[in-house]
């Protein structure tokens, strides 16, 4: 009886660390989250603002700002998942995968969320403008079919833009938090390792 008991008292003090851990996990995932996907929904805005100049050190901003967006993001992605362990030190790396995976989701949802915003609201007339440029410019070479085809994908635009973003976002997210977390917490080659007893 008294060792059901024990058991009993165990058993739910350990549910209730493991349900503390996950309450935790999904805070830090919902900052870090948020923090990914504002710096990506920057980068958008910034990029669209780009768009109407040509050069080449327009070019070369272009880049090294793909490129601080690129790397900004993995060592943000690390920064989260490393304070994350730092703060709860049982976590171990598959652990530490569920924390990415639940980044690469709130942050994909938050950048989807502005890529169909700024279609939808803020820059709907630009793009709509330059289809309709780039459709005048084809009409020759396109049939009614594909003209009918081309009115249906812009009609629903937003939602595909949505969508894309979100599945592209989130793959991405988990790819890259499968690859940080495999030495986030670092392991020890030597755990397993028993010498020889003679």
């Amino acid at each position: 009886m008294y060792r059901f008991f024990f058991y009993l008292c165990i058993t739910k003090t350990l549910n209730m660390e493991q349900n503390l851990i996950r309450k935790n996990m999904w805070n830090t995932a919902a900052k870090a989250g948020l923090v990914l996907g504002a710096v990506s929904s920057a980068y958008m805005f910034i990029t669209q603002l780009m768009a109407g100049s040509t050069g080449f050190l327009i070019t070369i901003l272009s880049f090294l700002l793909w490129a601080v967006k690129f790397g900004g993001c993995i060592w943000l992605m690390s920064f989260f998942m490393k304070k994350h362990v730092a703060a709860h030190p049982e976590v171990d790396n598959k652990g530490t995968f569920s924390l990415g995976m639940a980044i690469a989701l709130l942050s994909a949802l938050v950048y989807s969320a502005a890529a169909f915003a700024n279609i939808a609201f803020i820059s709907g007339d630009a793009i709509s403008e330059q289809v309709n440029l780039t459709m005048q410019q084809m009409g020759s070479m396109m049939d009614s079919n594909s003209i009918a085809l081309m009115e249906t994908y812009m009609e629903k635009l937003p939602q595909i833009t949505f969508f894309s973003n979100l599945i592209y976002c989130f793959v991405f997210g988990t790819v890259l938090s499968y690859i940080l977390s495999r030495n986030i917490p670092s392991r020890d080659p030597f755990a397993n390792y028993k010498p020889d007893q003679q």
